[in-house]
């Protein structure tokens, strides 16, 4: 990373249901990444957008009795509420169902299509007969052809990541009727993957995945890469292929270039240059994070999309793991599966940010929400070792006017702290947060161990220690900035209400060094509350 300009995107969430903790692993993940870019002086822009076209959202319409349009903008105000109560912080949030997204779809189809990748045959497709109409792959669900699974969709497995034709599944039944779907002829459009064979295999294999989704690529290279189905015939809800009559963009086609439609979206409100972070030469940097289920369509389609129209690929794309909820999948009935609206009504969002932050780390396995263990690392972490650090030392400069004193009673300590920033930061960088929030824990320790060897609450019992007092206090309180600091990428309103405490403006990476003497504080309020057994109990029970 050599760049000083770069856009950071997260995978786009559906405009037909709600934002759940699931997937706000991945929303945590890119935004403590993108403000780590920004607290390290980075220009840095982090977009993202509904992702609002495709059949769920037009039979969901017809239920309800109400136009597509009236479902995406209740949805998408719902998931920027969502968002921003989780302390997400993008820079634009956007539609797929905008003026950019089409333009820039009917471009990429345009340019794709002149230079020969998209050819169109005839095929056999699933077709209801009872609702007399094509069913898309997700309104199919059978035996996954490769592994056997069993309730998986029609054009991939969840379980192993194959992706199919959905008439390749299993006893294949129509999710809309029930019934055993029809094969009936309909011309569709394809985009020639195999003719950028070559470019993909280069770009794979050049530092832009992790290894883990390499490996998987590979095995599909292994097998022939096949063509890919571009286009959904009428009744469908999204932009109309240009030159056809009843033929639609499928929605995967048009999603991944939401993230282009976003950034169009805050250029022309923030006067920046589009073309200068999508140019085919651009020096910016382009970051997706994602799901390990839609690596298929971001590290194979989507570069070879790009790459085909004259745009430029991604520096990287960042997989990451499922959420898992007490060591199993989020389920309704065990009241695991947790909406975001319904865990910010007992508990506050930067304790999940912070555990989710101390799980993760730069691979793609799954992590566990262990419901007992986020009680007991959140109590222990954040309220027992870095509050406590500023709670057991904040009260005695009181007395002293709430003026820290002028000199350093342990220089080393402080010392220690700071030099740690590089290695911190780097893990950061790295998205080795676990890695990073233990390395910030494990100065929390040593300071909390100063402060119990120092015992200024005893020290201050003889008036001649009062100075001495000060000093602790002063070393102590600095390290607290320090450690917040750290933790600014993960807690951001607490780091806001420790700036607020030390009477000082937002801070960054470069105010680490920075210590305080003779500086004048704030009365220390209680700034967490311990997690409480009966929350838990209180969200697991929650049916809403």
């Amino acid at each position: 990373m050599n760049n000083n300009k770069i856009l950071i995107t997260a995978a786009l969430p559906y405009a037909n249901g709600s934002i759940h903790i699931g997937h706000m692993v991945e929303y945590t993940q890119a935004d403590i990444w993108a403000r780590v870019q920004k607290l390290k002086g980075k220009t840095c822009y982090f977009v993202c957008a509904d992702d609002a076209h495709g059949t769920p959202i037009m039979l969901k319409a017809r239920e309800l009795g109400v136009s597509e349009q009236d479902i995406i903008d209740k949805t998408k105000k719902e998931h920027e509420g969502d968002f921003k109560d989780f302390l997400i912080e993008f820079d634009n949030y956007h539609s797929t169902h905008s003026d950019e997204n089409k333009f820039y779809a009917e471009d990429i189809y345009n340019k794709i299509k002149q230079k020969g990748y998209i050819k169109s045959k005839i095929i056999q497709q699933a077709y209801d007969e009872k609702e007399q109409m094509f069913l898309p792959d997700r309104f199919i669900k059978g035996i996954c052809p490769k592994c056997k699974a069993v309730d998986q969709y029609g054009d991939s497995c969840e379980k192993c990541g194959a992706t199919y034709n959905p008439s390749d599944l299993i006893d294949a039944c129509s999710t809309i009727s029930g019934t055993t779907p029809t094969q009936k002829e309909s011309e569709h459009l394809f985009f020639q993957l195999s003719k950028k064979e070559d470019m993909l295999k280069k770009w794979t294999n050049a530092g832009h995945i992790q290894d883990e989704i390499k490996n998987k690529i590979n095995e599909w290279f292994e097998t022939g890469l096949k063509d890919w189905d571009i286009s959904r015939d009428a009744p469908y809800w999204g932009f109309k292929i240009p030159d056809t009559v009843d033929k639609y963009f499928y929605v995967w086609l048009d999603a991944p270039i939401g993230y282009m439609a976003s950034f169009k979206n805050l250029c022309d409100k923030s006067d920046l240059d589009f073309a200068e972070f999508w140019h085919k030469n651009s020096e910016c940097e382009l970051y997706h994070f994602i799901g390990k289920d839609i690596a298929y369509f971001h590290t194979l389609f989507w570069p070879a999309m790009l790459d085909g129209a004259d745009y430029r690929t991604p520096t990287q794309v960042f997989c990451h793991g499922f959420l898992t909820v007490n060591g199993e999948k989020m389920s309704k009935s065990r009241g695991t599966f947790i909406k975001a609206d319904t865990y910010l009504k007992y508990l506050p969002a930067e304790y999940l940010r912070y555990y989710f932050a101390a799980k993760l780390n730069f691979g793609v396995d799954d992590i566990d929400l262990n419901l007992e263990d986020f009680k007991t690392r959140i109590n222990s972490d954040l309220i027992g070792k870095l509050i406590n650090i500023a709670s057991r030392t904040a009260g005695f400069v009181k007395k002293f006017d709430l003026k820290l004193g002028a000199e350093i009673d342990n220089k080393e300590l402080l010392k220690t702290c700071q030099d740690k920033s590089s290695d911190i930061i780097i893990n950061y960088q790295k998205r080795n947060y676990a890695k990073a929030i233990r390395q910030i824990m494990d100065l929390a320790d040593l300071t909390n161990q100063y402060i119990a060897k120092m015992e200024p609450w005893i020290l201050i019992k003889d008036d001649k220690n009062r100075q001495q007092v000060l000093n602790i206090c002063t070393t102590a309180l600095n390290v607290f900035k320090i450690l917040m600091i750290y933790l600014k990428p993960v807690l951001p309103d607490l780091s806001k209400k420790c700036e607020d405490f030390f009477n000082l403006p937002p801070q960054n990476f470069n105010n680490i060094n920075d210590i305080l003497l003779n500086h004048k504080i704030n009365k220390f309020k209680p700034m967490l509350q311990r997690i409480e057994q009966s929350q838990i109990d209180d969200l697991l029970n929650d049916k809403s």
